[in-house]
């Protein structure tokens, strides 16, 4: 959670910007208070006792993103080469603030996984960062991803899902030839791009694919899905197939399809409204990395509902301003309300009033950049001239 404690004293006014609201984009600004919007007006000239020239450009909300990795490159900026806690900590929070991220969902692994610096132990280390520094300006929230073909990953889960640690469970199995992976070729030339000893991991884990007990797959999904719904914590299904693999975590309650990986599956999910999932970093790159359903199809379809940063975080704000054929203001709900209100923040991501004041003052020409954020009703990071 946000450790920031100072908020703007008084009243706050952000005026003569193009502000991004749920269903348009008017000329005018917002005025804060207390951390919360009280006024968003069209023509907007305010008395408070703080004002800050938008000066036209885009005030939009904070970016909510409820899966990205990228701290794992923050802790191992090399593979082997661990930097301390506290300074991965800081320095994913301040790289994402900048990108425009003021709620992030940490996405962390509790598989057993040398070739990616993975393991349940550095899982909870993590956590306790994360939980405990104080210096950090965004609010940061834990994803569990499971790994249901791993026992002591399954353990981990549902351990930290009774102290009621994450605020988003997604359960997901990369056994070769199911999900990203679906194409051995793939999974082993991913693999042999991380050296010989990762390479020979992969092919041990080929050969043991073919034993794996499929029931006891699912036993480990219902055990996480009940153990997390229990404890009110939203589920997410992670690489789904099929539009048979969406049906079965519909029926099981699960809302969210993160990443599914064919049309089939997308379309699925939107006829059961379930919230689907999609990369940002594929949709600025313009393809999926692997071959597998990308995300500017999935839009064409109109099937995205969410965008994650997944690996690369720079990719949100970019991401809204790809011309997808789109309204801006519905580009942007990817990134902030539709997200937020998947996982139960309704306090946050629009521009209304009564909202939580996360908001993001945006130079969109000709590379989209933040020149404030604001978490809470705090001007917490700011760049440019005077204004």
């Amino acid at each position: 959670m946000s450790r920031l404690e100072a908020r703007a004293t008084g009243r706050l006014a952000i005026e003569n910007g193009r502000i991004v609201t749920p269903d348009a984009v008017v000329e005018g600004g917002i005025v804060i208070e207390e951390g919360r919007i009280q006024v968003v007006e069209e023509g907007l000239e305010s008395a408070a006792e703080t004002r800050i020239d938008a000066a036209g450009r885009v005030v939009m909300p904070g970016i909510v993103d409820l899966h990205g990795d990228d701290v794992e490159n923050h802790l191992f900026p090399r593979s082997g080469a661990r930097m301390r806690m506290p300074i991965a900590v800081t320095s994913v929070d301040r790289s994402n603030v900048a990108a425009g991220i003021t709620t992030k969902f940490h996405a962390l692994s509790f598989r057993e996984n040398p070739d990616k610096d993975r393991s349940p132990e550095l899982a909870a280390e993590l956590i306790d960062a994360i939980e405990t520094t104080e210096t950090v300006l965004g609010d940061h929230r834990i994803h569990a991803r499971c790994e249901i073909s791993d026992e002591t990953a399954v353990e981990a889960v549902a351990e930290v899902i009774d102290r009621g640690v994450p605020d988003l469970v997604s359960v997901m199995t990369h056994i070769p030839g199911k999900g990203q992976f679906r194409e051995i070729e793939n999974y082993l030339s991913y693999h042999k791009g991380r050296g010989e000893d990762a390479y020979e991991r992969a092919k041990r884990r080929v050969e043991e694919a073919g034993e794996i007990d499929h029931e006891y797959l699912r036993d480990n999904i219902d055990r996480i899905v009940d153990r997390a719904q229990n404890a009110g914590i939203p589920v997410a299904s992670h690489d789904d197939e099929s539009a048979a693999e969406v049906e079965r975590i519909a029926d099981r309650g699960v809302g969210i399809s993160e990443f599914p990986i064919t049309m089939g599956a997308a379309k699925r999910a939107d006829e059961l409204d379930v919230t689907t999932v999609m990369g940002a970093p594929n949709l600025v790159r313009g393809e999926s990395q692997w071959g597998n359903l990308g995300s500017r199809a999935a839009i064409d379809e109109g099937l995205v509902d969410v965008l994650v940063a997944d690996y690369h975080p720079p990719s949100m704000l970019a991401a809204a301003f790809v011309d997808t054929g789109e309204p801006l203001y519905e580009r942007v709900a990817r990134l902030t309300a539709t997200p937020a209100d998947a996982v139960g923040l309704e306090d946050r991501g629009r521009i209304e009033s009564g909202a939580r004041a996360d908001l993001l003052v945006v130079d969109a020409d000709p590379t989209p950049v933040v020149e404030w954020a604001f978490v809470d009703g705090s001007p917490v990071y700011r760049t440019g001239g005077d204004r």
